[in-house]
């Protein structure tokens, strides 16, 4: 996710940015040290949200009801008439767990998070080069797709409904799964293996690379021939480019982590996507356009342009997804077999899913043995 005014580093002390995830609230802001933390966004006293904007600048923060008063750090400064034995120091802020690579922030709600160094030690030096931290956000928008969260992952996984349904997105994205799909051993055709070398001899880390689990992949994929950016005639859609690639046709850093998002980032700007569950049948999915800070709308980037194909390639999933889960609900409903050449993603996600909910889950059947 990014901080509205920019991915990371750009941001300004005291913007934040707050989410809902599932039952939980969540308030996500920049200190005067830099910092950026994400705490539960509920104070600490009966309980009320107190950042009840999506976006926003503050200087402290204010719970609206009693105005018990947060540092941005977290720590309580202020709570009137509470008492000579009140503790304020017991009663800061909950944290959430924050991290932040290249300018991109990453939270989790668990109560111990999972190791994120070895994440963040592979996705740094492809992130490097496209100056993230530089970035602001120039659009963002929020749907709700009436379907299960695997099948919005299981969709995206595939291109094998990209011709039949994204007519946008086919201007510029390759359908092939040669070129944007893994073959069983791992291996690219010579066209790849070409742009890999040719980006990597400018600095843009590129060839493949998946985490032993499976739950996180980054490649620097090409585009059609001639085609330099999402969108309808194929070329930029920034001229005051983000980050430092040479080439205006360097495909796109295809960047994946599994539960929560998937990425693409350009040569002119960067796009991230953030998928969140409502319900078994509701899933929302967020699109982030992010351009360089000094890029002026209506000179460097027309907005409409930026966002069109997205903007269709988003809609356009949705009604995928929705046919999906009505045709699933039937009690009729059985599944086929995967394409060999087009759903491999597909089946590897499948494969992290149930490997990631056996382990999961094994305790607690061991336990209720």
């Amino acid at each position: 996710m990014a901080l509205r005014h920019a991915a990371g580093g750009a941001a300004e002390t005291g913007s934040y940015v707050t989410q809902k995830v599932g039952p939980y609230r969540v308030v996500i802001v920049r200190g005067p040290d830099g910092s950026v933390r994400a705490f539960h966004n509920t104070c600490r006293h009966r309980g009320s949200v107190i950042c009840k904007a999506a976006t926003g600048q503050v200087a402290k923060l204010v719970c609206p009801y009693h105005q018990w008063t947060y540092e941005l750090d977290g720590r309580l400064l202020w709570a009137r008439d509470m008492g000579s034995d009140f503790d304020a120091s017991a009663h800061g802020l909950k944290p959430v767990h924050c991290r932040e690579v290249s300018g991109l922030v990453y939270i989790c709600l668990a109560d111990d998070a999972p190791d994120f160094d070895a994440f963040a030690k592979m996705a740094e030096p492809y992130l490097a080069i496209h100056d993230l931290r530089e970035a602001k956000v120039a659009h963002q928008s929020t749907i709700i797709e009436n379907g299960n969260w695997k099948l919005v992952w299981e969709n995206n996984r595939e291109c094998y409904h990209c011709a039949g349904n994204h007519p946008s997105l086919c201007r510029t994205y390759p359908e092939d799964p040669t070129i944007t799909g893994v073959s069983a051993d791992g291996t690219f055709p010579p066209k790849v293996e070409a742009h890999f070398s040719r980006l990597e001899s400018v600095g843009a880390v590129s060839r493949f690379q998946m985490s032993d689990d499976g739950q996180y992949r980054l490649a620097r994929m090409p585009l059609l021939d001639g085609a330099e950016s999402y969108t309808m005639n194929g070329k930029i859609a920034v001229q005051k480019r983000l980050g430092r690639i040479p080439f205006l046709d360097a495909g796109t850093l295809l960047k994946f982590h599994y539960p929560t998002t998937w990425n693409h980032f350009l040569s002119d700007h960067s796009i991230t996507f953030r998928v969140t569950p409502i319900s078994p049948t509701e899933t929302e999915v967020q699109t982030t356009w992010l351009v360089h800070k000094d890029a002026v709308e209506g000179v460097d980037y027309d907005l409409e342009n930026l966002t069109t194909v997205w903007e269709h390639t988003n809609d356009e999933d949705r009604t995928v997804v929705e046919d999906n889960q009505q045709g699933i609900n039937s009690p009729a409903y059985e599944p086929g077999p995967y394409s060999a050449s087009h759903e491999d993603g597909v089946n590897q996600f499948v494969d992290w899913y149930c490997a990631t909910m056996t382990k999961r889950l094994s305790p607690l059947r061991m336990a209720a043995e």
